[in-house]
């Protein structure tokens, strides 16, 4: 068996299964899951930085310890991140948090889970 390649991509967003609200997290999660299985196929290293809103993280220290584990090619940022206007000034820590801690990375941002590897590999050689 060959082992996992070294992670070269972040992908940061939300846990479904610790977003508020009455809603069923799987079909999410299930999506978030084939969306990373593209990396394996296309032998490129992923991890998740993934946390709640459901209060029992600490975010900002969260998302950085993920970015200063590694050296970052790429940070992909998930829709659910961005496409709620609850979560503008989330969203903003998020991408400075990016730029201090990982400045040599390119940002990225992907349509669906199901993208997450297409999004990365248009900034990843």
């Amino acid at each position: 068996m060959d082992p996992a390649p070294s992670p070269r991509v972040l992908v940061v967003g939300f846990d479904p299964y610790r977003v508020p609200g009455p809603w069923n997290p799987e079909p999410v999660a299930e999506a978030i899951e084939a969306g990373l299985a593209e990396f394996a196929a296309h032998g490129v290293g992923v991890r998740t930085c993934l946390f709640g809103l459901d209060g029992s993280d600490d975010i900002p220290h969260v998302v950085a310890t993920a970015l200063r584990g590694h050296r970052w090619e790429c940070v992909v940022v998930g829709g659910g991140l961005r496409h709620s206007d609850d979560n503008a000034e989330l969203l903003e820590q998020v991408v400075n948090l990016i730029r201090r801690h990982a400045p040599d990375a390119a940002i990225a941002f992907n349509a669906t889970p199901a993208t997450t590897y297409e999004a990365a590999a248009r900034w990843i050689d």
